[in-house]
């Protein structure tokens, strides 16, 4: 047999020890034999191998050239048979766990098998054992959770296959049930490509829910992976993010079905992401199904039930759960909402899509909830009619777009001078108009919605058509549709053409209110940034105006860049980079720095975001000194007032950092006509 060892590791000693500590080390080690059971003989083979080792390491001559040859590529022991076993208890206690267990196994096996019932059986079985549950531990400290099981698995198969060392097995057997809550968070947190081992650690999550009784645990669950009901919540809080919607669905209605009431909670919410996201309304009515069933304390299912209503396009059954819900907030609110009912009941719906359902799922990132999408989606009007065929409708679905979105003039300027958040406890979102009128949604010559509302053009639409919204509101308007589909089909088609024009003339038109930025000149762009420049060289805050005036200097085309726009380029860098280690987005980014390092910064935030975290930097600049410029390249010291965050998705601090005076060298090259931060060198 080769050992994957050399003489000075098999001794334990450096391979610049002197003779003296060889001695010194032999010593040791043979006062210090293994104690876990292993026969004398194989015992007074290892004690025989390590004095050839020191022997070898201690005469000068021999010593020198078995170095020589190991410099020339030779490596490993030859060992004979009949001191195999000794080799590898001194390879394991070389810390080569993993090795030892390997060739330990491969020793069991036939036809190289030891007689039954022999020492060399029983001493190979040891070191397997012991070898296998080493090399667990260290797979487990670099992260290799399913690895470390695979380990423990093949010990366990092997001890149960030699019959022996039953205290050593159940040793093993212990540990590879600690372990799986963190082979199955190994298993579904790799790369999607990696199908094979999703799979095996969603049927690992199932069997040990199974086992603990559900996700309340129910069977004295912490005997079953050492973990109690609150280490198991924030544990599933981990996992689920590496899971899809379509996945979570069936896994939760598998557990539902065996007595999970939570289970059935989340498998609703579960549905009505997957159905809301990929235009499935079926699956909201599947949804309706397991709400409806669910029997824990101090549960109301109603305001949710009328969620799914509204987005299934009953608006009075909608209605009429939230008036039957036991929480007495939630009709207040509704009841003091300033302005119609229904665009109350689309708040509250968007605002719990957003909040409670959408998140959670590895396939859905969605920062905002468009109903108007959900309802001029072609599947969902086809399954509305459906519904509204059999009578079970307030409304049809070409008359909602009206509703949620447009009102008299009266209506709109109090919508829009009240919010619900002032009228009511609950945290409501913004009014009915707000997701159709974003702040930047399109560029309009109106500073703000109520200029817009207020305008000439608004207003002449309203006037020609109000007596169709009148007729709308103050009539049945499910007969309306009904009975008139011609009539109603061309007036919706007469509003939406108006209303659709109109937005599309503003869209094209050009702000009138923005030309005076246009006409400032460079001079008084350099004044700006110089009045933000505190005496101790770090700046200040620019507000939305300076933000403007500083866009004219980014990108950096100038020839040859001044101090101020070197200061200035580098402050972008540092801007946007904090905008998207924080989760937010920075336009700014990709034209101050080199896609190399852009994508760097991409690249953190990926990882950050799988381990659910964000980072808050400040970087203010103390100074700027340019030590080198030419014409396509600049060098620049800054020293920054540095501090950083990480933060959990949870909000807490997991670290800090602060740094007074961070001095750091950026690189600066010009790429065709553009200067962009190119590189940069951290330390002090």
């Amino acid at each position: 047999m080769e050992l994957p060892i050399d003489h000075f590791r098999l001794l334990g000693v450096s391979p610049s020890a002197n003779a003296e500590e060889v001695l010194r080390a032999f010593q040791l080690r043979l006062d210090r034999p293994p104690k876990q059971g292993f026969t004398y003989e194989v015992l007074a083979q290892r004690s025989e191998l390590l004095r050839l080792s020191a022997d070898l390491l201690s005469n000068p001559i021999e010593r020198q050239s078995y170095e020589l040859a190991l410099i020339e590529g030779s490596s490993g022991l030859d060992l004979s048979s009949n001191r195999e076993v000794a080799g590898l208890l001194l390879l394991w206690e070389s810390n080569a766990s993993f090795q030892a267990f390997k060739l330990a196994k491969k020793a069991l096996q036939p036809p190289q098998a030891p007689a039954l019932g022999s020492g060399r059986e029983s001493d190979l079985t040891l070191i397997a054992a012991l070898a296998c549950r080493d090399a667990s531990i260290e797979e487990q400290a670099c992260r290799r959770y399913a690895s470390g099981a695979d380990l423990l698995q093949e010990g366990i198969q092997l001890l149960q296959r030699m019959g022996k060392l039953v205290e050593e097995r159940k040793t093993l057997e212990s540990d590879l049930e600690a372990l799986l809550p963190y082979r199955i968070l190994d298993l579904l947190s790799r790369e999607k490509e990696d199908e094979k081992s999703h799979q095996e650690g969603l049927m690992l999550l199932e069997d040990f829910v199974n086992k603990r009784g559900g996700l309340e645990g129910k069977r004295n669950s912490e005997k079953i992976a050492g973990l109690n009901q609150n280490d198991f919540e924030l544990f599933f809080l981990q996992i689920r993010k590496f899971l899809t919607a379509q996945e979570q669905s069936k896994i939760y209605v598998n557990w539902f079905r065996r007595g999970s009431e939570d289970a059935g909670f989340l498998a609703a919410f579960a549905l009505i992401a997957s159905g809301f996201c990929d235009r499935k309304p079926e699956l909201l009515q599947e949804a309706r199904k397991y709400l409806r069933n669910i029997n824990i304390n101090g549960y109301d299912p109603m305001p949710l039930i009328g969620c799914l209503d509204l987005l299934l396009g009953d608006v009075k059954q909608a209605e009429s759960r939230f008036r039957s819900s036991s929480d007495e907030k939630l009709k207040d609110w509704l009841d003091n909402y300033p302005g119609e009912t229904l665009a109350a009941l689309c708040d509250y719906c968007r605002n719990w899509l957003k909040k409670d359902v959408l998140v959670g799922f590895r396939d859905i990132e969605i920062q905002t909830v468009n109903l108007d999408d959900w309802f001029a989606s072609k599947e969902v009007q086809i399954y509305v009619e459906q519904l509204e065929s059999k009578g079970a409708l307030g409304i049809a679905k070409a008359g909602f777009s009206f509703l949620s979105s447009l009102s008299p003039e009266q209506q709109i300027d109090s919508n829009l001078s009240n919010s619900p958040e002032e009228q009511a406890d609950l945290p409501m979102p913004g009014g009915a108009l707000d997701e159709i009128l974003k702040e930047n949604s399109f560029k309009s010559p109106f500073q703000s919605k109520e200029a817009f509302f207020k305008s000439e053009l608004v207003k002449n639409i309203i006037s020609k058509y109000y007596s169709t919204f009148e007729l709308i509101k103050n009539s049945d308007f499910k007969s309306f549709i009904l009975k008139r589909p011609i009539r109603t089909s061309a007036l919706a088609f007469i509003v939406l053409f108006f209303v659709g024009t109109s937005l599309g003339i503003l869209r094209q038109r050009k702000p009138s209110g923005n030309n005076d930025l246009d006409n400032i000149s460079k001079s008084e762009i350099a004044k700006l940034v110089d009045n933000k420049i505190e005496d101790n060289g770090s700046t200040k805050i620019f507000n939305n105006k300076e933000k403007q005036v500083l866009n004219k200097l980014i990108p950096l085309t100038s020839v040859a860049p001044s101090n101020q726009d070197v200061k200035l380029l580098i402050e972008s860098w540092l801007k946007g980079k904090a905008d998207i280690l924080n989760g937010s987005e920075s336009q700014l980014l990709f034209s101050v720095a080199r896609p190399s390092l852009f994508n760097r910064v991409i690249d953190q935030r990926k990882k950050d975001k799988l381990l659910g975290q964000r980072q808050i930097i400040e970087a203010n600049i103390n100074s700027i000194n340019i030590i080198e410029r030419s014409d396509k390249r600049i060098a620049a010291d800054v020293e920054l007032n540095y501090q950083d965050k990480m933060i959990s998705s949870s909000g807490d601090i997991l670290s800090e950092t602060v740094i007074p005076s961070l001095k750091v060298r950026y690189i600066l090259g010009k790429n065709k006509k553009t200067w962009l931060v190119v590189d940069y060198i951290s330390g002090n």
